[in-house]
This record gives C-alpha cells, structure tokens and sequence, in this order.
C-alpha cells in the first residue's frame, strides 16, 4: 500500500498528472480533461469551470498489486490550508513541476509542508514537450530553490516538441512512447546512439550519487565495482525514506507520456505505512507520551483530516488511520472532545463516488459516515460581508453557511454586532468567491457580498491627567462639580477600567458613579476621529464639592 499526494504550484499539471494515473490503472475508463471539464478528481462544477483544483480529491486505485491511496490537492494559495491537512496523512508525495517554469512560489509552500511532516518525495517535470522546457535547468532550480538533493534518474529523448520519452538511467532501457494515443503504449529500445556518452556519464553521477548514501555501496563504488541494480534501488529506496535523495523523473502527462515509469517509482521508492516509525501522540486518560505500532494488531489510532459535506449521505469526515481496525457499528474516542463517536458506515472514496465496506486496517485513508463532533481546524486570513438577496434566501442562509463551515474549517462565520452584519471569513478572494458560488448552487441561496464595514476604535498612548470643573450659578441654588482624573493605556483587547482613588471624602460616594458615567459616555466619541475609545483605565483621585450647589 501506498498514501501518496500530488502536490505542486497552480497549472503545474497535478490533475493531469492524477487524471493518467487512474486511466493506467484502470480506475476511469476515459482520460479526464482538464480544459472540458470531465476530469474525476475536479468533480465540483467550480473546479471544472475555474480548471482549478479546490478541495483534496481522494481515490484508492491499484498499480502492479499494489494499492494507492492518492490525495489530489490544490495548488492555488488560497487553498494552502488543504494541501496542510492532507499533507499530515501521506508517507510519500509527488512534487509536480512545470518543465518550464522549475521552482514556481506554490513549488516552494508546499515543499516547505511536505518538509514540515517529513513527507519523502518524488519530483515530476511535467510538460517536456513545452517550448522552452529543460530537465537539466528544472533539477537545479530544485537543488538551489526547494534545498533537495536529486537523484536524477532518466534522459530525455528530444526537445521540446519533438520529446518522445525517456532513457532509464538504471537499467540503461530507453522507453520511446508510440504518439500521444490514450493506450500510452510504449517501444524499449536501444539508446540513441547521439545519446549514449550523456547517458553513462549520467548514469556514473546517479550511482555515484546513490552509493554516498550507503557504507556498503560507496565502499563498493569506490573499489571500482559498480553495485548491482537491486542493490542500488535497495539504497535508493532507503535514502528517499530518510530525506537524503529525491528522485527526479520526466515526462508530458497530457500527451501520456512518462507516467507509467512514475508509478512503477512510487512502488519501488515511496514508503508504504509499514516503513514508517511508531506513531506518538499523548495518551488522554493520563495526559502523557504514548506509541503505537503501525500494526493491525494495535489499538485503533487514526487522524480526522477532512470534512466534506456529500449530498447523499451527509457529513463525511476522513480518517487516516494509523494503527489497528475499525469496523462499521463500532465507537471511535475523540480525544478533542472526549467523547465517544459511532461509526456508522465506512467508505472507500473515488473523487466523489464511494465504494462502502465493512473495516479498514491500519494504512488505509477511509470516509467514515456518522462522526457528529469531529472537526478539523486553521485560521482564516480575510473577510466579505455578505446579505441575502430576499428574505426567503435569508432563512437558507443561516443553514447554508452552517453546512460550509463544517466541511471546511478555514471558513469561518461570524456576526459583527456593531455593524449588524455577517461576516465570512476564509484564505483568500477566491477561497471566498468558490463558496458563495457553492451556496448559490448547491443551497439555492442568493446573496450579495461586499467589504465588511469597518468599525474603527481609538485608544490613547501615554499617561496624562486632567482636571473638570463645571459652575453655574443662576440665583438660588447653582450647579458646581469639580474633579481630577488620570489616563493610562492598557494592552491591546483589555477594555475599560474605571479605578476609585479618592481617599478622606474629596468626593462624597454618590458623585462616583456619576462621574464613571461621564467618562463612559465621553469615550463613545474619540478625541481624534470621533471613533469609540477602548483599552485606558480611567483613575478619578482627587476632587471638591460644594454643600450647598453640588447635589444638583
């Protein structure tokens, strides 16, 4: 088995990529495409309109008996939170690049979160038939810009639009793919014979570079007998595992060329959850340190990374599971929570079809029907206001903004009592911009959106005193108050605080709460812009009275 991501920039050809993985290994009977919108894992009509992907499409396929559990995630920056999420679940990922363009902006984020979970890696140059596309310029924007090591493991045959396929620099095969027909068969032939030096000094380097790894190999290497092809995958496989190495391999997923060599790679080099260490995390009925074996025979340990809302069977919550089995029926911990969750149904995803099944065993990435309490979570960066269009689109819109917020944990909702309006917070405009559209279409509710009103505040920066003296004499009896407050500021979100330091009777009890008021009222409208006053202690501490003309 296999857990693998596609992860790169935005237009670097992920689903493309995915999209031939599922046509080999004969999960979809048609190639998706990405420019008509028939593509399996962009199954929303956004991701099909927009040729963007939004959400982590998650499928199990086989490849040579193997199964792979693959997460197609987003390369836009605005969906970044579920490339983090799901990046959290993989034992391996290949990084598509574009053959050229190299190391794009997105390229670099996601590496950066594969590197923070210790993700292993395989690099795609993907478009080697792009006018301009270069193996040789992409590898060394990926050895200076992502900080890789590469293991460079073929040669390209032809440039640009005359590529055809590629030599395998191991077993000195060159693979030469008939025409861009969706069968993607291919001819092993002899190398080139303009080829041929490139391809042993190559192939001197990879060795080379693949022995350094391993004490045995380089001993080998270095004695001048070259190691054996199992013995060199053998190492190469360790090193990729170890974070040491990253093979780099080549070829054009749109006119199906190279991807096959690239899953025979993810069997040979990839992890398979069995390669990976104990999984740790804290045991919640003593608060301390646990491990668990990546076993069967365990007891279930699993990570909730994913909610989707489907509408034929409600909340889906995906679950990785690390150790141990669970079955349909069974109860779940929540260890957020502490609560117990029922499992009601489990399921093997395809993009948005579903397969149902009994159990699942550790290893596997599964849907699991039932869980009420489980949530994922990040913090969004930016916020629209938004209004319904009617008033019998004001009543779906409470639901229909519920529902969102549960599926995706970076959208948030929230009720500006100054302002009296909605807001919606998410990753960005277009992260917003998808899910008003997934409301209009999927909940039928109009709304109109707009930049939040601002609701502006004014503080104070230093300490300052002041002195108020009011005095009115009209005949009879007058009007007469007179006090002494000081100012100070206080961190950011701490509010106001009215502090009583008059000693000895200055000001005669009754006249306190007044005079609080006063200062609550005058704090409505600042000194500056005429904005509320917040975060400053207010300390009344000295005054007179007057017997007669106070107690107005």
């Amino acid at each position: 088995m296999r857990n693998i991501g596609i992860i790169a920039h935005i237009d670097a050809g992920k689903t493309t990529t995915t999209e031939r993985i599922l046509y080999y290994t004969g999960k979809s009977y048609k190639i998706g495409d990405i420019d008509e919108g028939t593509t399996v894992m962009d199954w929303m009509d956004q991701e099909r309109e927009r040729g963007i992907t939004i959400v982590s499409a998650a499928t199990t396929t086989f490849w040579n008996g193997y199964r792979f559990n693959i997460i197609d995630t987003p390369g836009h920056v605005d969906f970044t939170a579920e490339v983090e999420r799901s990046l959290r679940v993989l034992d391996g990922g290949i990084t598509v690049l574009d053959g050229e363009e190299g190391v794009q902006s997105q390229s670099e984020t996601v590496w950066r979160q594969a590197d923070k979970y210790k993700v292993p890696r395989i690099c795609f140059v993907n478009k080697m038939d792009k006018l301009g596309a270069d193996l040789d310029t992409t590898v060394a924007s990926i050895e200076d810009r992502l900080g890789a090591r590469t293991a460079v493991m073929v040669v390209p045959i032809g440039r640009e639009s005359l590529y055809k396929g590629n030599v395998d620099l191991l077993t000195r095969k060159a693979m030469v793919w008939h025409s861009d027909d969706l069968g993607a068969t291919f001819d092993v032939v002899d190398i080139p014979e303009e080829l041929k030096k490139l391809v042993e000094e190559r192939r001197h380097k990879l060795v080379e570079r693949i022995s350094e790894t391993d004490d045995v190999l380089i001993e080998k290497f270095l004695g001048g007998v070259e190691p054996t092809i199992d013995e060199l995958k053998a190492a190469l496989r360790k090193a990729v595992i170890e974070y040491k190495l990253v093979p780099v391999y080549a070829g054009t997923s749109l006119r199906n060329k190279g991807v096959q060599p690239l899953l025979d790679a993810v069997v040979d080099y990839l992890p398979s959850p069995l390669d990976m260490p104990d999984v740790t995390g804290t045991d919640p009925r003593v608060n301390e340190p646990a491990t668990r074996k990546r076993i069967v025979e365990e007891k279930f340990t699993g990570l909730a990374f994913k909610i989707q809302i489907d509408p034929h069977v409600g909340k889906l919550t995906y679950v990785r599971i690390y150790s141990g089995k669970i079955a349909s029926g069974s109860y779940a911990y929540n260890s957020s929570k502490g609560i117990k969750e029922r499992i009601g149904r489990l399921l093997l995803m395809h993009a948005n079809q579903r397969e149902e099944i009994k159990e699942a065993f550790a290893g596997e990435i599964v849907a699991v029907v039932g869980f009420k309490d489980t949530i994922t979570g990040d913090t969004p960066v930016i916020s629209l206001a938004i209004e319904p269009k009617t008033k019998n689109d004001q009543e779906k819109m409470g639901y229909a903004l519920q529902r969102l917020a549960e599926e995706d944990p970076t959208f948030k909702v929230k009720s500006n009592q100054e302002t009296n309006q909605t807001i919606i917070w998410g990753m960005g405009e277009l992260h917003l911009d998808v899910l008003v559209d997934r409301m209009k279409r999927e909940f039928k509710v109009e709304a109109n959106v707009g930049a939040p009103q601002v609701a502006y505040k004014e503080t104070i920066t230093r300490m300052a005193e002041g002195e108020g003296k009011y005095i009115k004499q009209t005949g009879g009896h007058g009007q007469y108050g007179h006090c002494w407050v000081r100012i100070e500021p206080k961190p950011r979100g701490e509010g106001f605080e009215f502090i009583d330091e008059i000693k000895g009777g200055a000001i005669p009890r009754e006249f306190i709460k007044p005079v609080e008021k006063g200062v609550v009222e005058a704090m409505e409208n600042g000194c500056i812009a005429g904005y509320p006053l917040v975060d400053m202690s207010v300390a009344l501490y000295d005054g007179t009275y007057h017997d007669v003309d106070s107690p107005f």
